[in-house]
C-alpha cells in the first residue's frame, strides 16, 4: 500500500504540477496538437485539485494548512483561465 502523503506534502506536490501545466510547450497549430495541449494542462490541474481538495475537511489539519490549501485551489482556477487564455490568443495569430 502507498505511503499517505501529510497536507502539507500535497500542497507543495499540487504546486508543482500548477507549474507544471504552466511549463507545457504551447503549440504552434490550432489543430489537433492544442487540442492535446489543452487536454495535458487540465490533468495537471485536475491532478492538483485532486490533492488538496479534501484538507479544508480534516479536522487535524491546522487552520494555516487549510488555508493555504484553499489558496492552492484558487492558485489552480487562475493558472487554468491565464494558462489556456494566453494559448488561445497565441494560436489564434
Amino acid at each position: 500500500m502507498a505511503k499517505s502523503l501529510t497536507p502539507t506534502a500535497r500542497i507543495s506536490q499540487a504546486r508543482r504540477l500548477i507549474q507544471g501545466a504552466k511549463d507545457l510547450p504551447v503549440p504552434e497549430s490550432a489543430g489537433w496538437e492544442y487540442f492535446s495541449y489543452v487536454a495535458q494542462v487540465k490533468e495537471e490541474l485536475r491532478k492538483a485539485f485532486e490533492l488538496v481538495k479534501l484538507i479544508g475537511y480534516s479536522p487535524s489539519t491546522p487552520e494555516e494548512v487549510k488555508a493555504d490549501a484553499k489558496a492552492v485551489m484558487e492558485e489552480i482556477e487562475i493558472a487554468k483561465t491565464d494558462i489556456l487564455k494566453s494559448s488561445k490568443q497565441v494560436s489564434q495569430e
